[in-house]
């Protein structure tokens, strides 16, 4: 990951803004620089791919309304190419339409912002989603461990401060899935696919009610899988406790 360097010699994520509109632009780039961020610009889709290339910024601030290619093309060739795949995206959209919110999120946004947006807010976002992805979730190879969640992928077998706790194959799995992309939103049906493999008779509520049960056990660190309204899920990769 590239990144630059403060006045104090100290390291710097890198931010990679995305917009046609130089006004927007400057404004995002000068917040960003304040919070102590490297920052780099591009008007076009090409233009950000190249330089998701070749500077491996930590996150790019996207506006899905870019001339020639859109922010949802942006994204989907960021995803497929391994040498971006794993770079955070932040949309930007003029568009109030859920459609056009959770077209973004499945292609592999992180996160989402409508304009017109307070460019405080911009940089919470921002500073969110990298504590998110920087968090280190896999003490070892068969461990997750998310805040005072460790899910023992060798055991099967999953326990809270410690605790065991008591999971259905389906809950273990619904949980493993979670962990696994933390940090990131899944929509009920992509859960409906990887844990219920997609059977033709279960239904989107049935989501919705293995989460509610799978939260209740595992009592206050329950409250780290977010609904993210419309959409689906996500569980918010805090820095793991000490177990």
């Amino acid at each position: 990951m590239m990144s630059g360097n403060d006045d104090n010699g100290a390291v710097t994520e890198r931010i990679l803004v995305v917009d046609d509109e130089p006004d927007i632009v400057a404004l995002v780039a000068y917040h960003l620089a304040r919070a102590g961020y490297g920052v780099s610009t591009a008007s076009t889709g090409p233009e950000a791919l190249a330089k998701a290339r070749a500077e491996s910024p930590a996150l790019i601030v996207l506006d899905l309304m870019l001339p020639g290619m859109s922010g949802f093309d942006v994204i989907e060739k960021l995803r497929a190419d391994p040498a971006t795949a794993n770079i955070a995206v932040l949309m930007l959209t003029a568009r109030r339409d859920e459609p056009d919110r959770v077209r973004g999120l499945v292609l592999g946004a992180d996160d989402y912002l409508t304009k017109p947006f307070s460019p405080q807010e911009l940089t919470l976002r921002v500073g969110a989603i990298l504590r998110r992805i920087r968090a280190p979730a896999a003490v070892q190879s068969d461990v997750i461990r998310v805040g005072a969640v460790r899910i023992d992928r060798a055991a099967h077998e999953v326990r809270v401060d410690g605790d065991l706790i008591d999971l259905t194959p389906t809950e273990y799995k619904l949980l493993l899935t979670l962990a696994e992309r933390r940090g990131r939103v899944l929509a009920r049906t992509l859960l409906l696919e990887t844990v219920w493999e997609a059977a033709p008779d279960i239904q989107t509520r049935t989501v919705d009610m293995h989460v509610q049960r799978l939260r209740t056990k595992l009592g206050a660190s329950g409250d780290m899988i977010e609904t993210v309204r419309g959409f689906g899920y996500r569980i918010n990769a805090a820095p793991p406790r000490s177990l």
